[in-house]
């Protein structure tokens, strides 16, 4: 039943990610690879305000999500500059920063030891310190955050990220700021990424630079294009099915040597598959644009715009 516990956890805990990466991905089309890199500023202001600080759990995270909005906002504003592979490369090189600065930066975040000893969450008199207490609390801040996604996608707001994925020049023409719209997208996935970051933290209650790295951030991608780009309960199904899937094998009698291999050739194939065969995923309405599409796109926009300056 533990065992059960923990993969809901689990669960929760990406499902969140998912479901901040799909509003930046899936429903703006600004594919980020630095996910996991706002993941950890969660993780890390946490634990480092817990431990040195001690401050409660709610002010820990409410600090870690406003430090990952502005962390965000910094990076967003010279990244979003850019357009297609050109941000997707942008924020690879954001990842790698901020791996390197949680790996070096040994004073703070003692490097490769980690952070040990992260207390787990206490809210007011409600201390959690079993399994089936965190798993309540990983939903009871999940299902909020997956209430103001979806407020988001189904607004006047929303719907602009949705032209803007569609057709950026046209979203222009219409008069959109499309700059603002995106990053301030990108801030709020940014702020979505810090709070699983947070409940990732206080779970384990330990860290170490490993957790954030760029195969987080593919992984966490994978779990947007295997759910389905586009749409939020893809993301849960993603979850779902990239967590409690490879779990099963455990139960094959596998050596420990082999099992996370295996894993991993597991997450490659199914990856490798569903872009070949299913782009958009299984519950998905978009698969994310390749420079060559926006190129095309853009060729037709000014070639319209010296059509009417002829005119």
């Amino acid at each position: 039943m533990q065992y059960l516990i923990h993969i809901g956890i689990v669960i929760g805990i990406y499902t969140i990610l998912a479901v901040s990466l799909n509003l930046v991905a899936g429903y703006t089309g600004l594919l980020s690879i630095a996910h996991a890199a706002f993941y950890g500023i969660g993780a890390y202001t946490l634990a480092l305000m817990a431990l040195n600080l001690e401050t409660p759990f709610w002010i820990n995270c409410l600090s870690a999500t406003i430090l990952a909005g502005f962390i965000g906002l910094i990076v967003g504003i010279p990244a979003l500059q850019t357009r297609g592979d050109y941000f997707t490369i942008a924020t690879f090189g954001f990842q790698v920063i901020l791996f390197n600065i949680f790996n070096n930066w040994v004073d703070l975040t003692r490097g490769p030891m980690g952070l040990t000893g992260i207390p787990q969450p206490s809210l007011w008199d409600w201390q959690i310190s079993t399994p089936l207490e965190f798993l309540f609390l990983t939903y009871a801040i999940g299902i909020p955050v997956l209430g103001i996604a979806y407020r988001i996608v189904n607004s006047p707001f929303g719907r602009v990220l949705k032209a803007i994925r569609e057709d950026e020049i046209f979203a222009l023409l219409l008069g959109k700021n499309v700059f603002a719209y995106k990053i301030t997208i990108f801030v709020v996935g940014a702020m979505m990424a810090a709070i699983a970051g947070c409940l990732y933290a206080s779970y384990v209650t330990f860290i170490d630079p490993t957790s954030f790295t760029v195969t987080e951030s593919i992984f966490i991608i994978s779990i947007v294009i295997v759910g389905g780009a586009g749409n939020l309960w893809g993301s849960i199904v993603g979850a779902i099915f990239l967590i409690a899937l490879p779990e099963l094998l455990r139960f094959l009698g596998l050596p420990i040597t082999l099992a996370a291999n295996i894993r991993q050739i597991f997450y490659g194939s199914l990856l490798i598959a569903f872009m070949l065969w299913r782009p958009q995923g299984l519950l998905g309405e978009f698969f994310l644009q390749t420079r060559e599409r926006y190129d095309k796109r853009k060729i037709k926009f000014f070639s319209f715009r010296k059509s009417i300056k002829e005119l």
